[in-house]
């Protein structure tokens, strides 16, 4: 259990909250870069910890975020026009460049000097791997991009969604690190996963249900890994990365594509969940992209014109009971992400962690709480000392495989945890 007091810390992402000064300090994956497929393109809405932003790509095609309301009377530039340079409130002509910089004030006399005092909430924009990151955070301490594997391999090696989950980011966050809720939710949707016939990982997973865990903190943030046993002598070992602050990094199976997500704070009772599958080595293939694309695995098939999942609350995820009573689903809900959202809203908007009850399968989770609420106090009394902001500890994988008993797993796994181009290790 958490208490009141930190279950508040940890959900509160706002500005002036302890954790969403913490979140600031880091890159936040803000949208796709197909979302702003040219210049003068139309605007996006975008919410970001709790701030109402427009996102547009300027003449130059240089991506621009800055606050939604026009300072003169607050009306939405999302409505505006982004033509020459700026996007144009339609309400009175105000133009404001991407650095949020007044360009023009038609609506105020030409004498007037007026526009050279009015500026926008603006934050800075970079692309790399298919992805706009902005940094919300003092320009001072501005860190360098992140370095995670998916954002570095060529675009035909990966493939990126992201939709709106509605629950707060951390109990989202939790599932991807719960290595032991796989023998159960996801019982017999692996396939989604790109699972091969020939994986033992199945097996494995669902002979074994009550996996031992062992945590591991490192630079980045946390090696989560679930021991299980996989015959005389022989370990299984699925060890998830989260790295700081919203990262996590599925264990694989054999030769499939690799799993990630990030869980970004919308507000404190939604969140973007960013889901990714990549190969180091490879393309994807056109079968590995169709499961993909056709919701299974952990992306879900969008309402049209929307970011919200054709299964969601509103139709109950559209379970099928019958599928679930028959054994063809654990849960009779289709799709690896679907589930996990399913259960992950169901607990609502913000979990009260004061009510749980946690055991053993529990100690990742618990070892993520402590992290975050350890860094963001200790920000709030000046240390500056952030885990995660480094890229080379950024540049990792998680990893599954079957170790001797007895061999400790930070050792047996060292190669298959190092993100190198000449080092790939297949789990079982």
């Amino acid at each position: 259990m958490l208490s009141v007091e930190d279950n508040e810390i940890l959900t509160r992402t706002g500005p002036g909250t302890l954790m969403g000064t913490l979140l600031r300090r880091y890159w936040i994956p803000a949208l796709l870069s197909s979302e702003l497929p040219r210049p003068d393109g139309p605007p996006v809405r975008l919410t970001l910890l709790g701030e109402r932003l427009v996102a547009f790509r300027d003449s130059e095609g240089k991506v621009g975020l800055v606050e939604e309301a026009c300072p003169h009377r607050l009306a939405s530039l999302y409505f505006g026009r982004n033509e020459e340079g700026g996007l144009r409130c339609v309400y009175h002509g105000w133009k404001f460049d991407r650095h949020g910089r007044c360009l023009d004030m038609p609506s105020e006399p030409p004498e007037s000097n007026f526009k050279d005092k009015v500026r926008l909430t603006a934050y800075p924009c970079e692309e790399r791997g298919g992805v706009v990151w902005t940094y919300m955070g003092p320009p001072e301490k501005r860190p360098p991009l992140p370095e995670l594997e998916w954002a570095l391999v060529p675009p035909e090696h990966r493939y990126i969604t992201r939709r709106i989950q509605e629950c707060n980011y951390f109990q989202a966050l939790e599932g991807g690190i719960d290595s032991s809720h796989v023998s159960f939710l996801h019982r017999g949707d692996l396939h989604g996963l790109n699972v091969p016939s020939s994986s033992l990982s199945n097996d494995f997973l669902l002979r074994d249900t009550a996996p031992r865990f062992e945590v591991e903190p490192v630079e980045h943030g946390l090696l989560i890994a679930a021991r299980r046993q996989a015959g005389p002598g022989q370990v299984y070992w699925r060890i998830t990365q989260f790295l700081m602050p919203w990262y996590t990094m599925v264990p694989p199976f054999a030769d499939a594509p690799r799993g990630g997500h990030a869980w970004v704070p919308m507000d404190d009772e939604h969140c973007w969940t960013w889901s990714i599958d990549w190969h180091p080595l490879r393309p994807l293939s056109e079968e590995e992209l169709n499961t993909l694309k056709g919701g299974y695995g952990i992306h879900m098939d969008l309402i049209p014109g929307t970011l919200r999942p054709v299964q969601n609350r509103d139709n109950d995820y559209l379970i099928d009971r019958e599928r679930q009573a028959s054994g063809l689903s654990f849960s009779g809900i289709k799709g690896v992400a679907a589930e996990d959202q399913a259960l992950q809203e169901s607990q609502g908007p913000i979990v009260d962690r004061s009510r749980e009850r946690l055991g053993t399968s529990d100690a990742g989770i618990i070892a993520a709480r402590r992290l975050m609420l350890k860094a963001a106090r200790q920000l709030a009394q000046g240390d500056e000392n952030l885990p995660g902001l480094r890229p080379e500890s950024q540049r990792v994988r998680a990893a599954s495989l079957v170790l001797p008993e007895g061999v400790p797993f930070v050792e047996g796994a060292r190669e298959a945890l190092v993100s190198r181009p000449d080092v790939f290790v297949a789990a079982p």
